[in-house]
C-alpha cells in the first residue's frame, strides 16, 4: 500500500480513525437524547403530567450526552497523544 493511504499505525486506511470517531460522537448525540424523548413522551401520556417528564429526561438525556461525548474524546486524546498537540506532525508540510 502507498504511505500516503494508511494511517500513522499502519493498520488500515488513512480516514479509519476519524470515521470511528464519527461513529462513536453520533452514536453518544442520537441514543441518549432519542431514548430520553420517545420515553419522557411515553410517560407523559401515561400518568398526564404533559411536559413535566417528557423535560427532565431531555434534561438528563442532554447531560448523559455530554458526559458520553467527554469520555470519548479523552480517549482519543490518550490514544493519539502527538497528534492531539501538533495536527500537522508526520505529514509533509506543502510548499
Amino acid at each position: 500500500m502507498d504511505e500516503n493511504k494508511q494511517n500513522l499505525n499502519g493498520n488500515g486506511p488513512w480516514w479509519k480513525p476519524g470515521v470511528q470517531l464519527l461513529s462513536e460522537v453520533s452514536t453518544w448525540i442520537v441514543a441518549p437524547i432519542v431514548l430520553a424523548l420517545v420515553f419522557g413522551k411515553m410517560l407523559d401520556a401515561r400518568y398526564g403530567t404533559k411536559p413535566t417528564i417528557f423535560l427532565v429526561l431531555a434534561g438528563i438525556g442532554f447531560l448523559v450526552t455530554c458526559f458520553g461525548i467527554y469520555r470519548v474524546m479523552k480517549n482519543y486524546m490518550k490514544k493519539f497523544p502527538d497528534q492531539s498537540r501538533d495536527p500537522d506532525k508526520g505529514r509533509e508540510k506543502e510548499k
